[in-house]
């Protein structure tokens, strides 16, 4: 089980800024992208790449790492931030986002990059992607977990729930899905385009076991990584509330910039908020002192 200190959350909400900070600048360089999603998720990078993930960036493809799959692809540069925060690559190197010949494309291509498990990009298929990774480990009893991080959009997708049907028959302890509940979508919000409520009931009838957290707190995302690994005889799901373009004041909650990137100076607006952000996370630990 993952240790849950005040240091540790100290580590992971200053790395979840700085994250934030990393995806602005990406995508204001990149001048395309999709920026609510990836802002919104960078508390639940920041905490697996730095405090639950069994993984070593040194060596990317080590055997009994864990496993995280992103199937909704499309917030890549939280995955990416992160992934060069921690080590896999020269964090100089998020500024070639969706350039040509990057190894970091719009949508996480598999042969890219070490550290990435999967091709995303059409949503509805990590869910199954990630059941077939944990099977395997079943049939060749390593220990590895398997983490599938997922859009709530995506479960308007038809595959999705055929994988949460098989993933409960098959009581798929070794695999955890992360779900974002921010509750926008390219078009509006969710329940308006294709209402997903009531969600937790939906899975506890396929049967998996449901947790539901705040996305935004250390504290929550880690004690539900723990619990779901007490739970042996299903699979377990995090159904994440998490609010789009968090950290940016005037991206938070508006579902236009699920798929658009700041402009240079909407980008330097974001980042004094960012950095105000940053000082007050330090005050705050300091006042405690």
């Amino acid at each position: 089980m993952h240790e849950i200190t005040e240091e540790k959350v100290r580590l992971i909400r200053e790395k979840a800024n700085e994250i934030r900070e990393e995806i602005i600048k990406m995508l204001a360089e990149a001048g395309s992208g999709h920026s609510a999603g990836p802002l919104g998720m960078a508390d639940i990078f920041s905490a697996f790449y730095f405090h639950i993930l069994n993984h070593d960036p040194l060596h990317p493809d080590w055997e009994d790492r864990d496993r995280l799959i992103l199937s909704n692809g499309h917030i890549c540069p939280v995955r990416y931030a992160a992934m060069a925060l921690s080590g896999y690559f020269p964090k100089s190197e998020l500024a070639t986002l969706r350039k040509i010949k990057t190894r970091l494309e719009g949508h996480p291509h598999r042969q890219s990059l070490p550290g990435l498990e999967t091709t995303s990009g059409p949503l509805g298929s990590g869910l199954s992607q990630s059941i077939g990774i944990a099977l395997s480990a079943k049939l060749d009893h390593k220990k590895f977990r398997t983490y599938c991080f997922m859009s709530d959009g995506e479960h308007q997708e038809g595959n999705t729930w055929e994988a949460i049907m098989f993933a409960g028959h098959r009581r798929m302890n070794n695999i955890t899905a992360i779900v974002d509940r921010n509750n926008i979508q390219i078009d509006g919000f969710t329940e308006n385009i294709m209402g997903l409520e009531p969600l937790r009931e939906k899975y506890q009838s396929f049967g998996w076991h449901v947790i539901e957290i705040d996305g935004h707190n250390a504290y929550e995302i880690i004690a539900a990584v723990n619990e779901a690994k007490a739970i042996y005889e299903k699979p377990t799901v995090i159904i994440a509330h998490t609010i789009p373009g968090k950290g940016v004041s005037f991206m938070e909650k508006d579902y236009l910039w699920h798929g658009k990137a700041p402009t240079k100076e909407e980008a330097k607006i974001a980042l004094e908020e960012l950095r105000k952000e940053k000082k007050k996370i330090a005050e705050s630990y300091e006042e405690e002192k």
